[in-house]
């Protein structure tokens, strides 16, 4: 799957972001079908893919490093600033704030629930 960066527009839209450049929609879209602004639950997440028809696991797992990832992830990552949502596909990190990267950027923690993407 090929992936559009897209950056958040604001420190509280990483999620949005994240949907978004999953989905292949915009962050408005996404904004105005969660009538949220600003921070997104796991809740709102894992019903947003579900809703578009993206598989996403049930449990939670940890990664030290990105050997450990599936082929997509949703990222969950304790950053020095805060907790962050993240996007991991084909071997690349899309992260809303630090852009495209080659493995996680600077956190400590690090979840992640396996996406499928089509």
């Amino acid at each position: 799957m090929e992936i559009r960066y897209i950056r958040e527009p604001d420190d509280l839209q990483c999620g949005q972001a994240v949907l978004a450049m999953a989905l292949g929609k915009s962050v408005d879209e996404i904004t105005a079908l969660l009538h949220n602004e600003r921070e997104t639950t796991l809740k709102e997440m894992k019903d947003t893919f579900t809703r578009y028809g993206v598989w996403i696991s049930a449990e939670r797992r940890q990664a030290e490093d990105r050997s450990e990832l599936p082929q997509a992830a949703l990222l969950s990552l304790e950053t020095p600033r805060c907790w962050h949502w993240s996007l991991y596909c084909g071997g690349v990190f899309y992260d809303p704030e630090h852009g495209v990267m080659d493995d996680f950027p600077e956190c400590g923690r690090k979840y992640y629930w396996e996406l499928r993407l089509t």
